[in-house]
């Protein structure tokens, strides 16, 4: 009979940030004795990182942080919430979006290569992680975003650690015009980016294949109208046309009064100030936005895992 609970289990896995199973595993290696799991999941090394890589990453945390005229938000995937909520994890997060600051560019790999805060690159701490806490964990994507003169304001929505949580936005803002303007106004319109999820900055940069399918979808409502064939044509541009402006950040209509689109909050705020402001660009992501994800029992794997 096992020498441990379930409240072993989790207090190992706090200890640690390790997988359920490999908390499990230590505790009967080591009879029970917590200190010594806790010894030998360290022990395992890195030899378990590799066998961790395929598996699903769709939970995790996006970080976002911002120095001067910069920004930069980082996405990074584990398989499980309960590692995201791991203060070693959070660190590991804030760390990584931190370093990304001086990245150059948006490339992954790039930011791997870079040196980590505590030694060694960002590759070698997360070789490390993955076999300390015993998950696949993965840096996903990064972007960064800069303004000339202006500032980048950064929101994390439901943040479960400052500048830590599940969906963040940058908003780029060129101006002249104060803190006092630009940090409330990129604050709002970060919001309204949380909650609209707009898909590109303006029309022209809608991804054509989104386009070309939204059209062919209206085409084949139109056909189905038996209407001549002109007004077929006037109702699929019509319907391309609403869609392109629902998608665009800067037609999209504002969320907090639901009738200014988001072009004319900006060019009111600029009026106000006395003073251009340009929105320029903007981040928003959501985590494990498009990862499909494995459903799983987690009342069942605790069971297991004791019963085992």
């Amino acid at each position: 009979m096992a020498n441990f609970t379930t409240a072993d289990i989790k207090a190992l896995r706090e200890r640690t940030g390790a997988g359920m199973m490999d908390a499990k595993k230590a505790l009967v290696e080591t009879d029970g004795d917590l200190e010594a799991a806790v010894d030998a999941l360290r022990a395992k090394g890195l030899a378990t990182a590799q066998k961790k890589s395929s598996r699903t990453a769709a939970e995790g945390l996006v970080g976002v942080a911002v120095e001067g005229t910069r920004g930069v938000a980082v996405e990074v995937n584990s398989e499980t919430d309960f590692v995201a909520k791991n203060d070693k994890f959070q660190d590991f997060v804030r760390k990584v979006t931190e370093t990304a600051l001086s990245s150059d560019g948006d490339d992954v790999e790039s930011l791997k290569g870079m040196d980590y805060p505590d030694g060694g690159s960002v590759s070698d701490k997360l070789t490390d992680n993955v076999a300390t806490i015993g998950e696949n964990q993965q840096i996903r994507r990064m972007k960064t975003v800069s303004v000339t003169n202006g500032m980048v304001v950064p929101y994390m929505h439901n943040a479960v650690a400052p500048n830590l949580g599940k969906i963040g936005v940058l908003v780029a803002l060129e101006s002249e015009a104060g803190q006092d303007v630009l940090e409330p106004l990129g604050k709002q319109i970060a919001m309204h980016i949380a909650a609209a999820f707009p898909q590109a900055l303006n029309a022209e940069g809608l991804d054509a294949e989104l386009i070309e399918r939204e059209r062919a979808i209206a085409k084949e409502k139109a056909s189905e109208s038996g209407k001549p064939e002109n007004v077929q044509e006037k109702m699929v541009e019509g319907a391309v046309s609403k869609f392109a402006k629902e998608n665009a950040l800067l037609s999209q209509v504002f969320v907090i009064d639901n009738k200014t689109p988001i072009s004319e909050v900006v060019a009111k705020a600029a009026k106000d100030a006395g003073k251009p402001i340009e929105l320029t660009d903007y981040v928003r992501y959501q985590l494990g936005e498009g990862i499909e994800k494995e459903e799983s029992d987690f009342a069942a794997e605790v069971a297991a895992a004791v019963k085992g």
